[in-house]
C-alpha cells in the first residue's frame, strides 16, 4: 500500500462549539452528515457508507473541542491513519471553525478535500450555518 500523506483543512462554521461538538462526537450526530450510518460499541465506531463499512477507535477526545478517530484493521488493531475534527474558536472574534486532519494517497488529496467540503457543507446545512 502506498504511503498516505497528512493534510489539514479549516472550515468556518457559524455555530456554538457545544452544538458542533454533538455533531462530531456522537454516532447519531455523525450519521447525520459524515456517513450513512454510524454505530458504536464502547470506544469502537463503525462508519457505514452504501455497501462499505470502516471501523475506527475513538483514540482521544476533549469535550467541546476535538475528537480523534484511529482507523483499525479487521482485527481491531490500530492502523497508522486517523482523522481528527478540532473545533477552533478565535479568541478575539469568537468565530468558530472546524479543522479537519486526515490522510489520503499522494495523488488523491484534492479529491479527498472535495469530499470533506461536501460533507462539511451537509453539516452546515444541518446546523443552519449557511
Amino acid at each position: 500500500m502506498d504511503q498516505k500523506v497528512r493534510y489539514e483543512i479549516e472550515f468556518p462554521i457559524n455555530s456554538s462549539p457545544q452544538l458542533l461538538y454533538q455533531y462530531i462526537s456522537t454516532p447519531s450526530g455523525l450519521s447525520e452528515w459524515f456517513a450513512d450510518n454510524v454505530n458504536s460499541r464502547g470506544e469502537y465506531f463503525t462508519f457505514i457508507w452504501n455497501d462499505s463499512e470502516e471501523k475506527a477507535r475513538l483514540a482521544s477526545k476533549k469535550t467541546g473541542e476535538k475528537v480523534k478517530f484511529k482507523w483499525v484493521d479487521e482485527n481491531s488493531k490500530d492502523t497508522e491513519y486517523f482523522f481528527e475534527l478540532h473545533i477552533l474558536v478565535d479568541e478575539l472574534t469568537k468565530d468558530v471553525s472546524l479543522m479537519v486532519v486526515d490522510f489520503a494517497e499522494k495523488g488523491e488529496v484534492s479529491e479527498a478535500t472535495l469530499l470533506w467540503e461536501n460533507q462539511i457543507s451537509d453539516l452546515k446545512h444541518l446546523i443552519g450555518s449557511v
